[in-house]
């Protein structure tokens, strides 16, 4: 039998889930690790394909040419774009869970504190949308108007076949570095709960089991046509402020310098919308969608709005000392862990308290310092800075992830694998399952946590910081 395509479905009848969503992308990761725990299982078979641990010490201009073309080998190529199907996506997304029924489920922005409020409720969590990355074989890091162009093409295309998403095009070298100039990254909403998440609510949630929609309400300046598709320069994830991305910006010129561009070419378009939402924001209709849908059927929605991730990730730490020790733990181990270096079952297996840094930028780990300065010491803290594959001014040295490794009595440890060659290099995902493996066990694990308990105790400790819970 002639086999088809690699990344095509079965039936020959476009691409699989798979193949569309970006590999490394945070929901991608999120979603897979949210799964295995469910199931008992770690993340030790996990990884994204940017492997640049030989190149640490390359000449720029050989790291930069590395990263471009492991970029591109995952990537799509234009044409794939007409035949992405983002209804096969949710239904992708909802096969990864195991059989059975469940007491809830967590659904909207990506965020490792999520996930981890999750595993500790015992449900699912479902993104409110995808990444995917697509080739641009012209492309130049320093031609955010050129990469407008181009993205819109795209976007016009997978547009046509999927009517209830909203795209926005993120163009940002201080997040993806030479990459931006190579690949466009298109971050793909659901403008209506898909029919795929539907159905397994129907199918798969108990009787009035409550829904939880996580909302990050980071804002961004954004050019929007209401055509369906939206640009923005930067990103909030980037640790710098849009002003950082005007042509002037000694920031800019320090970020496109190492992305091997040109800040003299940098001409970004003109913004429509000073203070939207940024890319990992919820779509306004999938939000009234998923609350129609829970009012027809008798599931209670609640909505957490998150202002920052260290807000979520502040409370959530709190949530799950408080749970740990009612079930008679000591709930006084930390382990901060960083971008796709996180595995939820492992943290519950140990008996720890996750604090999740969104990435290596010195705002979120600063976030960590803060959080812990305030709180009851930590016998032992266990960090795993995630190395971005990319310099930037916004990023945190290693001296900074030393000093929140300080915090702990007894134990103050970072991984090193990790530090080694940061935060040029990469490191896989199952790295921090090979690390959290070596913390001893604290078995029993606690009976799953109720909707109500967490929604008191997200209140109780995000109030301050801004977490609206309702």
């Amino acid at each position: 039998m002639r086999k088809g395509p690699v990344g095509s479905t079965t039936d020959g009848s476009g691409l699989s889930g798979d193949r569309i969503v970006a590999a490394g992308s945070t929901a991608r990761v999120l979603v897979a690790a949210t799964a295995r725990a469910l199931r008992g299982d770690d993340c030790a078979d996990l990884g994204h394909p940017t492997p640049f641990s030989r190149f640490a010490g390359a000449p720029e201009p050989v790291r930069r040419a590395a990263a471009a073309r492991a970029a591109g080998r995952i990537a799509l190529a234009p044409a794939q774009v007409a035949e992405v199907d983002a209804e096969r996506v949710a239904g992708w997304i909802v096969d990864q869970y195991p059989a059975g029924r469940w007491p809830g489920v967590v659904l909207g922005s990506p965020h490792g504190a999520a996930v981890h409020l999750a595993v500790a409720l015992g449900v699912p969590w479902l993104p409110a949308g995808f990444e995917l990355t697509v080739h641009w074989t012209r492309g130049a890091v320093d031609r955010p108007r050129a990469a407008l162009d181009h993205g819109a093409a795209l976007a016009g295309r997978l547009l046509a076949a999927n009517r209830d998403v909203h795209v926005r095009q993120v163009h940002c070298p201080a997040s993806r570095g030479a990459s931006a100039g190579a690949t466009v990254a298109l971050a793909v909403r659901w403008r209506a709960l898909p029919g795929a998440y539907a159905r397994f609510l129907a199918d798969r949630l108990e009787p009035a089991a409550p829904v939880l929609l996580l909302h990050d309400a980071r804002t961004w300046p954004v050019l929007d046509e209401g055509a369906g598709h939206s640009f923005q320069v930067g990103t909030p994830a980037s640790g710098l402020d849009p002003v950082d991305f005007h042509p002037d910006a000694h920031a800019l010129r320090q970020v496109l310098r190492s992305a091997g561009g040109d800040s003299a070419h940098w001409a970004p378009p003109d913004v429509s919308c000073p203070a939207a939402y940024g890319e990992n924001g919820v779509e306004s209709g999938f939000e009234h969608n998923a609350r129609e849908w829970t009012g027809r059927h008798g599931h209670p929605l609640h909505r957490v709005l998150v202002p920052q991730p260290d807000a979520l990730s502040a409370a959530t730490a709190d949530l799950y000392r408080r749970w740990l020790r009612r079930a008679g733990k000591t709930g006084d181990r930390l382990v901060v862990e960083c971008g796709r270096l996180l595995d939820p079952w492992q943290v519950v297996r140990a008996g720890l308290v996750p604090y999740w840094c969104e990435n290596a930028t010195r705002r979120r780990v600063q976030g960590a310092e803060w959080w812990l300065a305030g709180s009851e010491p930590f016998s032992s803290v266990d960090v795993l800075p995630e190395p971005p594959g990319v310099r930037s001014p916004a990023l945190a040295g290693l001296p900074q992830w030393l000093a929140v490794a300080g915090f702990g009595r007894r134990r103050r440890a970072l991984d090193r694998a990790s530090a080694r060659g940061y935060p040029v290099t990469s490191v896989p995902t199952r790295r921090a399952t090979e690390v959290l493996r070596n913390q001893p066990y604290d078995l029993p694990t606690p009976p799953p946590l109720r909707m109500a308990e967490a929604l008191a105790a997200l209140r109780d400790a995000g109030a301050h910081q801004g977490l609206l819970v309702s």
